[in-house]
């Protein structure tokens, strides 16, 4: 298969795995049952040794100290970071605003790959971000009924939203070298090491005191969709993209996020197609195709 779509293929399965967990931490911070310090721990801790465990049945790469070091900060920066500020954050903001403010990640991605890795910021490319993010804000304003747009969000919420986006455009345009590099697992259970050490005292307590007897069926799957497809499966492909594609457009398959949320509530009955939401969608992958054929997008 070819390299490049292999990657647009990896990145749209992660980020439509994405889209379902928006839905999904929403709805467990609802519950009020898992905090969302012992769900970030879940999510560390779990992932961490699913990567080790699957590392055991793959060739052996060796780290060099200077790469480990690389490896912590991605893990902090990538993962860690990334994920407490969104679990926490969801819970103080509404869906609305946590879409909207989501849809910053490509811009920060693009401004970081531009300062670290040296990467042009074109006409075509801000074209293709700007065409997008127009697509994304025009899904979001015209399904303000399925999106809880009544609920007020935070100022502290906002924040953190605004730090998870900005945290995950840094990864995004700062550590592609290092998944060029090394293989996916190893790459993976190093700064999942590194989240986990970060997620201790954060989390540890509160995954001790979860009244787990309380924890239904439905939030038990929920919580393993998170654990499982939106952490393991999801943080396995992002850097299958990444090693393929430039920062800007592995982080505009972010826009792939609200479009799983419409489809969702669409056959959820919750919703109804429109030639406004199509017109969205259209503008979301236009957007994604300019940036694909712009000038830096084939520099290597």
């Amino acid at each position: 298969m070819n390299s490049k779509l292999t990657g647009h293929l990896a990145c749209a399965a992660a980020y439509g795995i994405f889209g379902l967990n928006i839905v999904f931490c929403k709805d467990i911070a609802n519950a009020d049952t898992v905090s969302p310090e012992a769900l970030f721990g879940m999510r560390m801790f779990l992932a961490a040794a699913i990567f080790w465990l699957v590392s055991l049945f793959t060739q052996k790469e060796n780290v060099p100290l200077k790469d480990i070091g690389a490896m912590a900060l991605a893990g902090v920066i990538g993962l860690a970071m990334p994920q407490y500020t969104f679990l926490k954050g969801i819970t103080m903001s509404s869906t609305i605003d946590c879409s909207i403010i989501g849809s910053l990640t490509p811009m920060w991605a693009m401004i970081f790959a531009a300062i670290f890795l040296k990467e042009p910021i074109t006409g075509k490319k801000v074209l293709g971000v700007v065409t997008s993010l127009a697509g994304a804000m025009l899904l979001i304003f015209t399904s303000l009924h399925f999106r809880g747009g009544q609920q007020s969000s935070t100022l502290g919420g906002i924040a953190l939203l605004v730090a998870n986006c900005f945290t995950f455009g840094a990864y995004l345009g700062i550590f592609r070298p290092l998944t060029q590099r090394y293989s996916i697992v190893t790459l993976m259970k190093w700064m999942f090491l590194f989240a986990a050490v970060v997620a201790i005292p954060l989390s540890l307590k509160p995954i001790l005191t979860v009244d787990y007897a309380s924890v239904t069926p439905k939030l038990a799957l929920e919580i393993a969709y998170l654990i499982v497809l939106a952490t393991f499966v999801a943080y396995f492909l992002i850097p299958a993209g990444q090693r393929r594609l430039r920062p800007t457009i592995v982080s505009m398959y972010t826009y792939l996020q609200p479009i799983i949320a419409v489809v969702v509530s669409i056959f959820a009955g919750m919703d109804v197609l429109t030639w406004q939401k199509v017109l969205a969608i259209v503008l979301v992958f236009a957007g994604v195709w300019i940036v694909n054929k712009s000038r830096a997008a084939h520099a290597e």
